[in-house]
């Protein structure tokens, strides 16, 4: 017991950490201009392609912008607009699959074909067709990420829910003269939240390096906007004389995404935590 309640400690501070980590790189993009004297947008192309030094930390652009105002800036549409999708994908695939689940019947087995049809197609692929249908930008990436997430969310929350309609808790809530709206809120949703909110946590990551490749391909955020895979792809035809241009919003890519990581591992190895201290209560 002193085992796991050490182990449960150890697990709620890194996920702490971790949290605390995600926010700072969400706050330190609503601020380019903490330390960066810099306009994000404003051109000098007698100062085009300088490598980073002290005046300009990560270099400057074809163009002569700071690449450091403009990575930080990026951050105010690469890291939101991730969250967004995600959120998106989440609610709305948790929403489909709990309803089919409940239910049963015809409406599971929309939900399944529908699930199955978007998962036959791989979900990069299936996103850019999507953007690239909406002409793109980033509000057409982040619905056409949030399209093509939804399948993995409702086949987990179709899951859960039938675990928890057939458990002993909820035929004594319901003897007890429980409705289906008390069932749904009292006793479903809090007991499907919690892997769900994991899920979507591991998968903000992904959703940010899938909304940097649309970006990448034309089919995100258009120049001159100030976006990670937008800049990475500015930056590729000078890749090998002018590193600096990639290396920044690359940089900022791969952080932010194993930040994100790193805080999904840490949700989920806490909530492992969790659930093994309760069926040794129970045990006990």
């Amino acid at each position: 017991m002193k085992g796991a309640w050490r182990s449960g400690g150890r697990s709620r501070a890194r996920l702490l950490v971790f949290a605390l980590l995600a926010a700072g790189l969400l706050l330190a993009s609503f601020l380019p201009s903490l330390g960066v004297p810099y306009d994000p947008y404003a051109q000098d192309l007698s100062m085009a392609l300088q490598p980073p030094d002290r005046a300009h930390w990560l270099g400057t652009d074809r163009y002569g912008r700071d690449l450091l105002a403009r990575v930080l800036l990026g951050g105010q549409t690469s890291i939101p607009a991730a969250l967004v999708a995600a959120a998106l994908a989440a609610v709305t695939g948790s929403l489909l699959g709990a309803a089919a689940g409940w239910r049963g019947g015809w409406p599971e087995t929309a939900v399944l074909r529908l699930a199955d049809l978007a998962l036959a197609v791989p979900g990069l692929v299936l996103a850019m067709a999507l953007a690239a249908a909406m002409n793109g930008g980033t509000f057409a990436a982040v619905g056409a990420l949030a399209l093509a997430g939804w399948p993995k969310y409702a086949r987990l929350a179709r899951s859960l829910t039938l675990t928890v309609r057939e458990s002993d808790f909820l035929a004594a809530a319901r003897l007890s003269g429980g409705g289906t709206a008390y069932l749904l809120r009292r006793h479903v949703l809090p007991n499907i939240f919690g892997p769900l909110a994991v899920t979507a946590a591991l998968d903000t990551g992904t959703m940010m390096m899938e909304l940097a490749a649309l970006s990448f391909l034309g089919l995100g955020a258009a120049p001159p906007a100030a976006e990670w895979g937008a800049m990475i792809s500015e930056g590729r035809s000078l890749l090998q004389t002018c590193p600096w241009m990639v290396a920044g919003p690359g940089a900022a890519v791969a952080v932010t995404v194993t930040v994100w990581n790193l805080l999904g591992d840490a949700a989920r190895d806490a909530m492992d935590v969790r659930g093994r201290a309760r069926q040794g209560r129970e045990a006990s």
